[in-house]
């Protein structure tokens, strides 16, 4: 990687670091459609939506783009695709997106094929982050948990750049490299006791920052299914299949097996992808569900295979919430459905209504706090279009006087909250009011 050209590190309202057309003009219009009637919706998105853009992003001297989380220095692998996919439709038409989203596909790229074990890196291979943690750190990683959700993501956000763009410059050798370690780590990861190398321990911290057994994590049996050290929120799983993850694997690994086929001509590699796939979908549907004593039939968070499941939700993304965003089930799914009212009540341990919000939290957080991003995905996997309003006020209304989106807040008092500057979650607040105001059908009409 050659020196990196720095364009943005400003905090929450300060100069734009990149400027895209397209964006301004989604701002212009949200503004035209809806501020006249809610013009605090219009506020929250004018600084919500470009906010990834204006102080996350960086355009870098190699042709890569780094995007970081916000008051963290360090690029996810998850989150920085979650961060940009909203823009993801303006690449068709605007060079700088087109430009910005190729860029952050090759930076991906590179980081898989250093370490696909790993879920957050450097910018440079600076030796920055918890590089005290019992695993193999390099100077390139921030942190080195496994999750397999940050396998998918990077897959997730080639396919929704190639359905815009038709750009096939992206899918060169270092992502064909990167492909063949996602397929070699989650075969691997199928067998976590027996053919894994894997293991991570972190000292005086709590015990959802390490694995058990000697960082090996708990005991799993062969389910099909690819084992993950931690979920999306970064907390250890309790039991090592989460249920979310393998669902997202089942959607990437088929656009897998086609860049496989299309672009390399890798008959082997969309072999592997098809029969994973085929070996994960298999699992879930023997192994993920549960019959529930009020809802009846519906997916468990987390299993091991040993007859043990975990009844709940997590606010980070992929969560069982958010099934239909990722491409799993359809919303009217009547598994999905019952899933999806467990998640939303009390029965679910992470639900949590307070006076002035409800919405699903994380043990990531502190305990009765809800995370926008819960609330965001709720509105963005709901079929009811008055539900999507009435979340959407919830969001706006308890940013603290802020106007953006933090990573949780007290639902009884959302002047306490955690992360002032968390990307993710104004990304996630921008989608749903842009789908909400249905701009894209829109497309610059004055109606």
């Amino acid at each position: 990687m050659q020196t990196h050209e720095q364009f943005s590190t400003t905090a929450p309202g300060g100069i734009a670091g990149i400027i895209a057309p397209t964006v301004d003009g989604a701002i212009a219009a949200f503004e035209r459609h809806v501020g006249v009637l809610r013009p605090a919706w219009a506020e929250a998105f004018r600084q919500c939506f470009p906010n990834t853009l204006a102080t996350t992003t960086e355009l870098c001297a190699d042709g890569t783009t780094f995007v970081f989380t916000g008051d963290i220095p360090a690029m996810w692998l998850r989150d920085s695709s979650a961060q940009v996919r909203p823009y993801v439709r303006f690449a068709g038409s605007d060079p700088t997106v087109r430009r910005m989203i190729a860029g952050l596909i090759r930076r991906q790229a590179h980081y898989l094929v250093i370490d696909a074990y790993a879920n957050a890196f450097n910018r440079e291979p600076n030796g920055k982050g918890h590089q005290g943690d019992r695993t193999r750190m390099g100077p390139w990683l921030w942190e080195r948990k496994f999750e397999l959700d940050s396998l998918c993501y990077p897959i997730q956000l080639c396919q929704d750049y190639f359905t815009v763009t038709g750009d096939e410059s992206v899918f060169d050798e270092t992502l064909h490299q990167a492909l063949w370690r996602i397929v070699g780590v989650m075969q691997t990861e199928q067998r976590h006791q027996t053919r894994s190398a894997y293991s991570f321990e972190r000292s005086n911290c709590p015990p959802s920052d390490t694995l058990p057994e000697h960082g090996r994590g708990s005991p799993v049996s062969y389910t099909g299914m690819v084992w993950s050290g931690f979920r999306p929120s970064d907390d250890a799983c309790t039991y090592g299949y989460h249920i979310p993850s393998n669902m997202f694997a089942v959607v990437v690994l088929e656009h897998l097996a086609h860049f496989a086929e299309r672009f390399y001509r890798d008959g082997a590699l969309a072999e592997r992808a098809a029969g994973l796939r085929a070996n994960i979908e298999m699992g879930i549907q023997t192994y993920g569900l549960v019959e529930h004593p009020r809802h009846g039939r519906i997916y468990a968070y987390e299993t091991d295979g040993m007859g043990n499941h975990n009844l709940m939700d997590d606010a980070n993304v992929p969560s069982l919430l958010s099934i239909p965003y990722l491409g799993y089930r359809p919303a009217d799914d009547p598994t999905y459905l019952r899933t999806r009212a467990f998640v939303l009540s009390r029965d679910n341990p992470y639900f949590v209504a307070g006076r002035v919000a409800q919405g699903v939290g994380s043990p990531h957080t502190p305990a009765g706090y809800v995370w926008p991003i819960g609330i965001a995905m709720q509105g963005l996997t709901a079929t009811d279009r008055a539900e999507q309003q009435a979340l959407l006020e919830m969001l706006v209304e308890t940013t603290a006087g802020t106007g953006y989106m933090h990573e949780s807040f007290d639902p009884n008092e959302p002047s306490r909250y955690t992360r002032p500057w968390f990307a993710w979650a104004n990304s996630m607040f921008g989608e749903l009011a842009y789908r909400w105001a249905r701009l894209d059908e829109r497309d610059g009409k004055d109606d």
